[in-house]
């Protein structure tokens, strides 16, 4: 079982923004590589650390974590769902190590510190909307996409950054009160890529890229919810010379369904069935998101009455089971009588059998809606 980001942070689950940054800089500076070569384990808190902090320094994301814990970023892969790597890290929190010392992007003095060196730039993430329809949540889907995305253009080659001499870093020296101060910020010529465009092709840009547009292939896992955000890792913009490519963020968009309102895993059905079918009983058939299955109605039902089909839900994200489909009972009175159905139920006034005499096992409204929450 993954780890609890709070608990890696050392944080309550009230920690204020502040807080929480405070405390990922603390442990940062810690464990990160320069103060700790060749320390697996260092590297891996390192990479604990900066993960947590990913998930829990977005308010989106930490709302998701809250509600849902690790199965919001279950398939996602990448940041908030495990599998970091160090140059995101330093691409996406460099800010941070460097304000932990007043310094620029790396920091060197007191006998050690960060070395900066040359970073493999990331190209720039894309972000698609994907609408499915209930069935496709129910039972995960593939889709193929066609996404418009930037990659390095043919004919074009990079040379090593005469400035920084292919480092990425640019070092300046200074003299203050607490002595010599070394510090490190990316080289202003290249960017901190380390390399620069040597011979440009026909269709580059200024950074050696052109647009294409490609058709992606997105696996979506069964019981994802309206909202969440899955990544696709690689197929965002490429990244110039060396760099390492941007992903593609897929939000997720649940489509109305016309008969079955969902509601976590579990769904609900609204039956309509007539007096007579209410009185003598019936079968009925009914849209499930696995296609259509036949009820019995049993003579007598009341309006209200909910029936659980086990297991016609939704499956849960985390892979813990399936969700029920709850069908409501609700009995259609007419508005409109013959003269001979009217005068049928004036006889009827007064009959016992047409009085209303609940049982205690008829559940009250606030009964039953409180079972379908048990």
């Amino acid at each position: 079982m993954k780890e609890d980001y709070y608990d890696i942070l050392g944080v309550s689950k009230s920690a204020s923004e502040a807080e929480i940054k405070k405390a990922y800089r603390k442990m940062a500076v810690k464990y990160h590589p320069d103060k700790n070569p060749d320390d697996a384990k260092a590297e891996e808190m390192f990479k604990k650390a900066a993960e947590a902090y990913d998930v829990l320094s977005n308010p989106d994301k930490r709302a998701r974590y809250d509600q849902m814990g690790h199965a919001a970023f279950d398939g996602s892969g990448g940041f908030g769902g495990g599998g970091m790597n160090m140059d995101d890290i330093f691409s996406q929190f460099g800010d941070i190590f460097g304000s932990a010392f007043g310094g620029g992007g790396g920091f060197s003095g007191f006998g050690g510190g960060f070395s900066g060196g040359r970073r493999r730039v990331k190209g720039s993430n894309l972000r698609i909307r994907v609408k499915l329809t209930l069935e496709e949540i129910a039972n995960g889907t593939e889709k193929k996409i066609k996404v418009k995305r930037k990659v390095q253009a043919p004919g074009t080659t990079f040379k090593t950054c005469g400035t920084c001499n292919g480092s990425g870093q640019v070092t300046k020296i200074a003299n203050t009160i607490l002595g010599r101060m070394q510090t490190s910020a990316p080289c202003h010529a290249c960017g901190g890529v380390g390399e620069v465009i040597d011979k440009r092709g026909a269709e580059a840009d200024a950074q050696g890229l052109k647009m294409t547009e490609e058709t992606v292939s997105i696996k979506i896992p069964a019981g994802v919810v309206d909202g969440i955000q899955l990544k696709v890792s690689g197929k965002g913009n490429e990244a110039p010379g060396d760099g390492v490519p941007g992903d593609l963020l897929v939000l997720i968009e649940e489509k109305p369904h016309e008969s079955l309102q969902r509601e976590g895993d579990n769904l609900h059905y609204e039956l309509y069935i007539s007096l007579s079918e209410a009185v003598l009983g019936t079968s009925k058939e009914i849209q499930t998101v696995t296609g259509k299955v036949r009820i019995k109605i049993e003579a007598g039902v009341q309006s209200g009455k909910i029936l659980r089909l086990k297991g016609k839900g939704v499956p849960s994200l985390n892979g813990y089971g399936r969700g029920d489909l709850l069908v409501h009972v609700n009995i259609w009175t007419p508005k409109t009588l013959s003269k001979e159905q009217k005068e049928f139920f004036e006889q009827m006034q007064g009959d016992s059998n047409f009085e209303p005499s609940p049982e205690k096992s008829d559940k009250s409204f606030f009964e039953k809606v409180k079972d379908m929450f048990s």
